[in-house]
C-alpha cells in the first residue's frame, strides 16, 4: 500500500487538524464538521493528481483552449455517520462522483473492551473499472475498512482503490495494508502512535461521529 501522510509538511492543513483535536474548539460541532470538510477538500485535491486525464478542447467566448480533464469514473463510499462531513468535503471536488454509503459500528457482545464491527446498511453502484474512494475519518484498528472491503466485493472489481482518512493509528494503517490490494493508496492527514484498550486512537480527537452530530445512545 502507498501511504501519503501530510502532517509532516507545514501547511494550513495542520491548522485544521489542530482545531479538530482541541477540546475547547471541538465543542462547536458546526466548526468541527466544517474543518473535517476542509481536510477532505485538501486530501481530495492531492488524490486528484494520481488520476487519469484526457485531452479536451474547451470553447470559450473568444476561442478554443486545449486542456486536460479527469477521465476516471469515481465512486465515493463513506462510513456512516462519522464519514458524512468528510464525504461532503471530497464530493465538493469530485462533484460528478457516484456515491455509496455503508453503516458500520462497533458491537461489544460481552460489554467489555472486545468488539466486532457490524455492517448493516449498504448501498453502492457497480464498481467495475471505476476508481473507488473509501472515506473513514478515524482509521483506528482497521477492522471497519476490512469489513467494508468485504461488503463491496459483490459490487464489482474497481480499477483502483483509494482510502481517505483524517487521523489514523500505526496499527490501523498496518492492518489496512495487510488486507487491501497492494496498489491501494492511503491519503491521511495524520498518524498517531497508540490505541486505547477499546481501540480508540491516542491522542486522536475522541469520537468523530459524536463531535459532528451529538452523542448516541
Amino acid at each position: 500500500m502507498i501511504v501519503h501522510q501530510f502532517d509532516q509538511t507545514n501547511s494550513i492543513l495542520n491548522t485544521f487538524i489542530a482545531e479538530i483535536r482541541d477540546v475547547d474548539i471541538q465543542k462547536d460541532s458546526m466548526r468541527f464538521r466544517r474543518n473535517i470538510e476542509r481536510i477532505g477538500e485538501i486530501l481530495a485535491y492531492e488524490l486528484s493528481k494520481s488520476l487519469d486525464y484526457r485531452d479536451t478542447t474547451i470553447q470559450t467566448p473568444l476561442g478554443n483552449k486545449k486542456t486536460f480533464t479527469c477521465s476516471d469514473k469515481v465512486v465515493l463510499c463513506s462510513v456512516l455517520r462519522a464519514g458524512l462531513p468528510l464525504h461532503h468535503g471530497i464530493l465538493s471536488y469530485f462533484d460528478d462522483a457516484e456515491n455509496a454509503f455503508i453503516s458500520a459500528y462497533r458491537h461489544h457482545p460481552n460489554n467489555d473492551d472486545a468488539f466486532e464491527v457490524v455492517v448493516k446498511y449498504f448501498a453502492a453502484p457497480v464498481l467495475d473499472d471505476k476508481v473507488l474512494v473509501l472515506t473513514d475519518p478515524m482509521l483506528a484498528t482497521g477492522k471497519t475498512l476490512e469489513n467494508v472491503l468485504d461488503a463491496l466485493k459483490s459490487h464489482g472489481e474497481p480499477k483502483q482503490i483509494h482510502i481517505i482518512s483524517v487521523i489514523g493509528s500505526k496499527t490501523g494503517v498496518t492492518k489496512v495494508a495487510e488486507v487491501f490490494p497492494k496498489n491501494t493508496q492511503l491519503w491521511i492527514a495524520a498518524v498517531d502512535d497508540g490505541l486505547t484498550s477499546k481501540g480508540y486512537i491516542v491522542p486522536g480527537l475522541g469520537d468523530a461521529g459524536d463531535l459532528s452530530y451529538g452523542p448516541k445512545l
